[in-house]
């Protein structure tokens, strides 16, 4: 008919990417639907595979230049079911129902922090008053991050350490605590200008390295999520001292001196009303 409106076509660079966070949040539902079957250790894979995902999808969307409002939303809704109720009934799951009311609270707490996450970082990624270099930075651990991380109990019980009450308390505190990082003002590395580019001589060493990360990740896989989210840990100190001394040199920056020197706007001698005018000006 000639006078029906015709659909606009979507094109594939935009499709790509929303197919791939379709394909993590498909890894996270089975994850939870192999923790209620008992499959715990293949849960958690599901869980890793999903982050890894996740990790692929928006890296892809801004080479690509396949960004979108609807796979913005899209991305938040599945991270929100992969990386904050799948680790929270894990972990329930797992030991924290020993605890009754009080591991379920654990659990909702983890949860909900990881879906407050998710929107103020909705909120604030659109920020005109943004510096910069504060794009190199996250305000509060990432909802994957926060998810690999949580699980280090697990980890820790699959490795062979038992299962007992000082393990379960120790999950259950652990899990309040990487609850409140999520939603607290620590900056933390984002890594988002990692791999943009990467010198040509240094290409075959990067392929050997991720070649070789997978394979230990496959064969060693506690031991290499325990290690690595305890290196994580470790590090959070080094963004916030990162992050500090970006602000510091934007405070040389902008004072008065500063910017005097950098135009050549130095009154001359003598000029009081020169001299009383810049602090008001600058204020």
């Amino acid at each position: 008919m000639e006078g029906r409106r015709r659909l606009k076509a979507i094109p594939l660079r935009i499709l790509l990417p929303n197919l791939i966070t379709l394909l993590a949040l498909c890894a996270g539902l089975t994850g939870i639907r192999l923790a209620f079957e008992g499959k715990l250790e293949l849960a958690l894979y599901a869980i890793v595979f999903a982050a890894l995902l996740d990790g692929i999808d928006g890296r892809l969307a801004r080479m690509l230049k396949g960004q979108s409002k609807f796979g913005a939303e899209l991305d938040s809704l599945a991270d929100f079911m992969n990386f904050g109720c799948a680790p929270a009934l894990f972990l329930y799951l797992w030991g924290l129902h020993n605890l009754g009311n009080v591991g379920w609270i654990a659990a909702l707490a983890f949860a909900t922090c990881t879906a407050l996450r998710l929107a103020r970082f909705n909120v604030m990624i659109d920020d005109p008053n943004k510096p910069a270099w504060a794009g190199n930075f996250f305000t509060g651990i990432p909802a994957p991050a926060g998810a690999i991380t949580v699980m280090l109990p697990i980890y820790i019980n699959l490795l062979g350490v038992p299962r007992n009450a000082a393990l379960v308390w120790f999950a259950c505190l652990f899990t309040l605590v990487i609850a409140l990082l999520m939603v607290s003002r620590l900056p933390v590395f984002s890594g988002k200008q990692l791999g943009k580019r990467v010198p040509r001589e240094m290409v075959l060493p990067m392929l050997v390295i991720v070649v070789v990360f997978f394979a230990l990740l496959i064969s060693y896989p506690w031991e290499i999520l325990t290690m690595g989210t305890l290196a994580y840990l470790a590090a959070l100190p080094l963004g916030y001292f990162s992050y500090r001394d970006y602000q510091r040199k934007d405070a040389e920056a902008a004072s008065p001196a500063a910017m005097g020197a950098a135009h050549g706007d130095q009154p001359p001698p003598g000029d009081a009303s020169r001299t009383d005018e810049r602090p008001t000006r600058l204020n």
